[in-house]
Order: C-alpha cells, then structure tokens, then sequence
C-alpha cells in the first residue's frame, strides 16, 4: 500500500495536525511509522494518542494492509 492512502486517513482524522507524516519503512508497502502532532493531543496520555491513531487507521490495519505500525504522537499548539 502507498503512503498517501493512509495519510489522507490521517488527515480526516486530525484537520488541526500541524506535522503529520507517513514512511513506508521497508519499501514493501505493509510496514509504517506514523508521526502526527496535533493541539488534540494535549493534555492525554500517550495510550490514548495512539488508541486515536489506531482508530483512524482502523480498516487497514484489520484487512492486514498494515502488517506493522509504529506510532509517535505530540501534542501541539
């Protein structure tokens, strides 16, 4: 799978993200890292930045599209 599938994901998501990026890491199209900064982010844990991710991202990673997801999450102004 591309990068921009998941990002335009992403993007739905969290309109107010202020970074929000997307790396295919092996170039096989089934491993990411995700990086989203978002003023949403503020003030909650980071189990619950990344149950938010995970919840846009939800449809990819269950067909298996995402064999592997690596999450950093901030929050932001």
């Amino acid at each position: 799978m591309a990068t921009e599938p998941l990002q335009q994901l992403l993007q739905h998501a969290f309109p107010d993200a202020t970074e929000l990026r997307v790396e295919d890491r092996t170039g096989g199209g089934d491993h990411f890292q995700v990086t989203v900064a978002t003023p949403r982010f503020n003030e909650l844990p980071l189990l619950e930045q990344h149950r938010l991710v995970n919840e846009a991202l939800a449809d990819p990673l269950r067909d298996g599209t995402i064999h592997e997801l690596r999450i950093k999450t901030k929050g932001s102004e």
